[in-house]
């Protein structure tokens, strides 16, 4: 019987009716999207990196199949209260302020906090942390065999592949990266943009290049 993909949410993989037991697949419910965070509702883990929130193991399990499956939208969380900074607090907040401490421009503080030396600081902070004056030598690429199959980590691919029959269209991503605003999700390399999470999904690859296990090298 012809394979089709599976289509739960952190499945994709491929399958038969014919052999489709009870506990082959795993899934998530529904996912989240508040203040740059994305979080599974099922397992409530998270990430503010969507690659690694997509490689967040699923939680469920239950059969492949091939219907969509219908996302409720969360509920809304609460807005916190804005707090408005005492102007009479800026000269002993500045000194705890993250931003001003690490010399970067703070509209809270910008027109009060005295200029800082960069270089100070970033001399201060390794002498205090003496690991940071090392570099941290390059891991070495790990050899592989051009018949050992691998997955694509390229975005909107995650095929299975071999490095024999990689070549420069074999496949079919997305270079990103992905944009998430006013509940609207999308590509920035291919400008596209829906509403619903499982559309984000399907949106077709927009780029060909070569297959890659191990996009952070």
């Amino acid at each position: 019987m012809e394979k089709v993909r599976c289509q739960r949410i952190g499945c994709d993989a491929m399958f038969s009716e014919d052999d489709n037991p009870e506990g082959s697949c795993t899934y998530h419910a529904a996912p989240i999207f508040h203040d740059g965070m994305k979080e599974w509702s099922c397992c409530k883990k998270r990430s503010h990196d969507f690659n690694l929130f997509l490689e967040i193991p699923g939680c469920k399990t239950g059969k492949h199949t091939t219907e969509k499956p219908v996302l409720t939208r969360a509920a809304a969380a609460p807005k916190k209260p804005v707090s408005v900074p005492n102007p009479t607090m800026n000269s002993s907040s500045k000194e705890t302020c993250p931003r001003c401490r690490q010399g970067f421009f703070c509209s809270d503080h910008g027109s009060h906090a005295r200029e800082s030396n960069p270089k100070s600081a970033v001399n201060a902070s390794s002498e205090s942390n003496p690991d940071t004056r090392e570099a941290h030598p390059p891991q070495p690429k790990k050899i592989v065999d051009i018949n050992e199959p691998q997955i694509c980590k390229n975005k909107g691919c995650g095929k299975t592949f071999k490095e024999k029959d990689n070549h420069e269209t074999a496949c079919s991503y997305h270079p990103g990266p992905p944009v998430f605003h006013d509940r609207m999700r999308g590509w920035k390399c291919c400008d596209i943009h829906v509403k619903e999470f499982d559309e984000f999904m399907s949106i077709p690859p927009c780029t060909k290049g070569w297959h890659n296990a191990d996009p952070v090298s």
